[in-house]
């Protein structure tokens, strides 16, 4: 926020004016119409956007007097056109259609009720020489969507009609309350923007880009920096920066981006966008609303404690005890994905919640998750946020949770046998005894381009076997069965060498899996095929899967990890394979048809949750169709709106499931085209 005044400053130069104004004073001014020009994109803000503003709106309400609220800059031009005075809007139209449709979303909830604020908010919204026409006039491929929003004269069957102008709009409606309407229009008088207006001569193109493309934009753990200072004192600022995030950043370096969304990830137990989106930066002031001083003082002291640890993730030579140090170099091999769970982990040992053996188990079977999904090639991404959820409960249901998704046995020495070994210099490493892989390079045992000498029994040459025999070995080449530990003081005597040749350097290594390759005649696929199946008891035994379940999980995702889409591009066909509703299987194409089923379910099976989570979410169900739109009645007198955009949908779901406690026993199955648009 900041502080200022309705027409508080005007700076010019000979072609551009630029000036900070109270924005709706500002729409409210004038009734010369705001034109988006035909080569502007088309209106994209989701619900999510809409929720940050109106949280912005009710902030700066709350605000002590002076405070004011900045929206950023709006860019426009007068027209040329002496028959059609209005004023085009190059940049910022995202921004000004939205508050048109909070505000169409305010005065159509009060305007039966407080017919003087309702006038206030006509001046915003419409014309007084032509009150048919909104002020704003929006791409002409939409503008009557538009205005049968905010005009409130939607035709019959436009119920079903799917827009974001629909969709922000409903949200607004049901978030906002007559009683509080008073409140949201004291934000609304203080959001501020600066006016850059351009002259007749000046090149509009040129200054859109210069507002939009130069600079370096600001990066999630900047913006989280900015927000965790601002509005406090100067010597506040300075104790906050000294004493908190100056350690942070020592401790996380490059990847202090990494450690907020990995510290979200922990703290909530749901995955945290990233690609373009600030996710981070979003999920961070959903967690920290506004702090005291006092109570940011305890946060960002616990904010520190994490990056200590997680400075000892990233350099595990860090670690109090070289055992556990060790592990955690182990689960390095793996990358970071596993960090938010280990960061808790690794905090409950040090707060003793967890001993040293509990700690040291629970990292092995991370790895063996990790690694058993690797070897029959199931993805290890995206686990993370549903194992520091079960992690949350307890040991046991992190054990619970971590078995239901580590391949079997079976699968596990079939991927062995036939794929090529992934990490192999630490696979190796730890079948050998744990031995320092830094000092042994992988030996393939049958090289993997084999010269026309080489011989894999001292008799035939490789030239020699037939084609078949060559392709088998190629094949067998890169699996465990075929591969070894030397030392780098062997490695070159072993290379490209015949079998025969090998054995004398295989009989000088320390490591026993190594030393008994020399007492075998020959090199052979049976001798392949023998060897991996005696490493891959060993790799069981070492690789374990916890004794919990007796199924593999079929690659389901977990309703809380289900992903957020915009949309779909044409021709798709369904979204979801099936769901696993609580042990039922159910047909289920896509997130409509699943909001939809979900809260008629819970509003038979567990009416109250659904009350509660509406009345605190402020929707999906309400009672009475408030507004235009597509509805669906759940009986008692109590309405769905069905209107949403997808990714409100999706929270809905996952959120009156959470209320219900029944989201750990809700999964969906992707289908094909599900897959591939995650």
């Amino acid at each position: 926020m900041s502080s200022g005044t309705n027409f508080a400053s005007s700076v010019s130069a000979t072609h551009v004016s630029a000036t900070a104004v109270a924005t709706i004073a500002w729409l409210s001014a004038s009734d010369t119409p705001i034109v988006v020009p035909v080569y502007q994109r088309q209106y994209r803000w989701d619900i999510g956007g809409c929720e940050q503003l109106l949280s912005d709106v009710r902030a700066v309400a709350d605000a002590p007097d002076g405070q004011t609220h900045f929206i950023g800059s709006i860019l426009s031009t007068a027209s040329a056109e002496d028959s059609d005075a209005h004023l085009v809007l190059i940049d910022g139209q995202q921004r000004i259609t939205t508050l048109m449709l909070l505000v169409a979303a305010l005065h159509h909830t009060l305007r039966e009720d407080d017919p003087a604020l309702a006038t206030e908010l006509e001046r915003v919204l419409v014309r007084t020489n032509d009150p048919a026409r909104t002020k704003l006039r929006p791409h002409r491929a939409w503008a009557d969507v538009f205005e049968s929003v905010v005009l409130d004269r939607r035709a019959p069957g436009d119920e079903t009609r799917e827009s974001r102008f629909d969709d922000n709009y409903a949200f607004f409606r049901s978030q906002i309350r007559p009683a509080e309407a008073a409140h949201i229009w004291r934000g609304l008088e203080r959001l501020e923007h600066v006016a850059i207006t351009l002259g007749p001569d000046a090149n509009a193109q040129q200054t859109f880009e210069s507002l939009n493309s130069t600079g370096e934009p600001l990066r999630d753990h900047e913006l989280i920096h900015n927000y965790v200072l601002m509005g406090l004192s100067h010597s506040e600022q300075i104790e906050i920066e000294d004493e908190y995030w100056v350690p942070i950043e020592q401790n996380t370096g490059e990847q202090i981006g990494d450690f907020w969304r990995h510290y979200l990830v922990m703290l909530t137990g749901r995955e945290v966008t990233v690609v373009g989106e600030r996710g981070v930066y979003d999920t961070f002031r959903t967690e920290f609303p506004r702090l005291d001083l006092a109570t940011l003082r305890q946060r960002a002291a616990q904010w520190r404690s994490h990056s200590e640890i997680y400075r000892t993730l990233l350099d595990p030579s860090r670690a109090t005890e070289d055992a556990v140090g060790r592990q955690l170099g182990y689960l390095n091999t793996f990358g970071r994905g596993m960090y938010p769970l280990t960061m808790r982990l690794v905090r409950e040992h040090r707060d003793a919640a967890l001993s040293t053996p509990e700690l040291i188990d629970a990292l092995e079977k991370l790895q063996s998750l990790l690694l058993r999904r690797t070897v029959v090639g199931v993805s290890t991404d995206r686990l993370v946020a549903r194992l520091c959820r079960a992690a949350a409960i307890s040991r046991d249901a992190l054990v619970r949770a971590i078995a239901r998704i580590t391949p079997s046995d079976e699968r596990t020495r079939v991927g062995l046998k036939y794929s090529p070994l992934p990490h192999a210099p630490y696979v190796l490493a730890r079948l050998a005894g744990d031995v320092d892989a830094a000092t042994f390079d992988v030996e393939h045992i049958v090289p993997m381009a084999p010269s026309d000498e080489w011989s894999p029994d001292g008799v035939r040459r490789w030239s020699e076997l037939s084609e078949d025999e060559q392709n088998s070995f190629r094949a067998l080449a890169p699996t465990l069965g075929n591969l070894t530990l030397l030392e780098q003081t062997l490695f070159d005597r072993a290379f490209d060498a015949s079998f025969a040749q090998k054995k004398a350097v295989y009989r000088s290594s320390d490591i026993e899996l190594t030393q008994t390759l020399a007492d075998l005649d020959g090199w052979s696929t049976a001798a392949i095929t023998a060897r991996t199946q005696h490493l891959s008891t060993l790799f069981l035994s070492v690789w374990k899967r916890p004794a919990v379940v007796s199924i593999d999980d079929d690659n389901l995702t977990p309703i809380l990890d289900a992903i957020a889409r915009r949309g779909w591009p044409r021709g798709w066909q369904r979204e979801f394979d099936y769901v696993e509703f609580r042990g039922e299987h159910w047909e289920v194409p896509d997130i409509r048809y699943l909001f939809n089923r979900i809260f008629h379910r819970l509003w038979a099976d567990s009416r109250q949750s659904v009350i509660d989570f509406s009345a605190r979410r402020g929707g999906p169900v309400y009672p009475a169709t408030a507004w235009n739109g597509h509805w669906d009645e759940l009986g008692d007198g109590q309405y769905l709106y069905m209107g949403w955009d997808s990714k409100y949908m999706l929270t809905a779901v996952q959120g009156v499931l959470d209320e219900a406690g029944w989201a750990s026993e809700v999964f969906v199955k992707y289908s094909y085209i599900g897959n591939a648009m995650k």
